[in-house]
């Protein structure tokens, strides 16, 4: 019989910060906890550098409070995690020590390599009988992530455009202008043209989707309501559809955003980049798969991403 540990994984992104608690056993999680909340860490870090004081309280309040959890559920092994907006600032010393005293480990600052790694981990750990090779983007506030492979990564590259980061460099009207729309676009496929030297994607059977921009998109695609995880999980969209709610969500005013059920008051004004993003990675990608003599026409989405792949890690 397989040993079962209760462990936690914590992902400590740009946007939001969010704890997966699970028990392992046999090399598979089962799911006892998953919060996600807004934090905005990366606020204004890329025009400044450093992590702003009140994003560093409300990641910190946010750290104790799953603390607790953890002690309350009996986790005995912790790994938490922080990328883009940490590997860019210049006083993360400031928060692994925030960090470390407020839960008992000190955060591990992980390169956009092992992000991308530890996101398609997680992600194919839950794609039993799509076909593969498969794409895995992971699409951030800070960065995004594309990896390749076949049970395995097999090329990955993290491009420094994520929805917060694109926001503040072009998207600051409300809604964003046609000039606005176009110097981030030009922005997403020149970090695209990069990372498509580094991680081929003609071969590319499956297109994943990780994280909150490309779970909101799914859900507006949807149609839904509210916000409905086993709707989200595992949904399957035709590609014109995907791109359809990504060119709705970019062009709404951020009060009409707001006014979407589904939508997390943390992503309003976020939301249009992120849209933007995904919209083209799936354009670029079909188009990669088309140029290679294939066809791409759905798109999976995930809830299962680096959390996953962090508490498997603890395995």
């Amino acid at each position: 019989m397989s040993c079962v540990t209760r462990v936690a994984a914590i992902d400590c992104g740009t946007n939001s910060i969010r704890l997966l608690v699970a028990d392992v056993a046999g090399g598979r999680l089962h799911e006892v906890v998953r919060r996600s909340e807004v934090v905005r860490l990366g606020q204004d870090v890329d025009r400044t550098g450093r992590l702003a004081p009140d994003a560093l309280a409300r990641t910190l309040a946010r750290t104790s409070e799953y603390a607790q959890v953890c002690r309350d559920v009996g986790v005995r092994q912790i790994r938490y995690v922080a990328t883009s907006a940490t590997r860019d600032a210049a006083n993360r010393a400031e928060f692994v020590a925030g960090v470390r005293a407020a839960i008992g480990v000190a955060p591990e600052v992980i390169s956009g390599q092992e992000e991308a790694t530890l996101s398609f981990v997680g992600a194919t750990s839950a794609l039993a009988g799509r076909e593969a090779p498969w794409c895995v983007v992971d699409l951030g506030g800070g960065s995004t992530e594309l990896v390749v492979g076949s049970g395995r990564p097999e090329a990955a590259w993290s491009m420094d455009v994520g929805s917060v980061r694109l926001t503040e460099r072009h998207l600051r009207a409300d809604p964003p202008t046609p000039q606005e729309v176009a110097a981030a676009t030009a922005a997403v496929d020149e970090a695209l043209d990069e990372a498509f030297a580094h991680v081929p994607v003609g071969h590319v059977r499956t297109l994943v989707g990780l994280a909150g921009s490309v779970t909101t998109v799914t859900a507006h695609a949807l149609g839904l309501d509210r916000y409905d995880s086993t709707r989200i999980d595992a949904a399957v969209l035709p590609v014109d559809q995907v791109l359809a709610a990504c060119d709705d969500l970019l062009g709404r005013t951020r009060a009409q955003r707001a006014g979407l059920g589904f939508m997390h008051p943390g992503r309003v004004d976020v939301i249009g980049a992120g849209a933007l993003i995904w919209a083209r990675v799936v354009r670029r990608v079909v188009a990669e798969v088309e140029a290679a003599g294939g066809t791409l026409t759905e798109t999976v989405t995930s809830e299962h991403d680096i959390l996953d792949g962090i508490a498997l890690s603890l395995a």
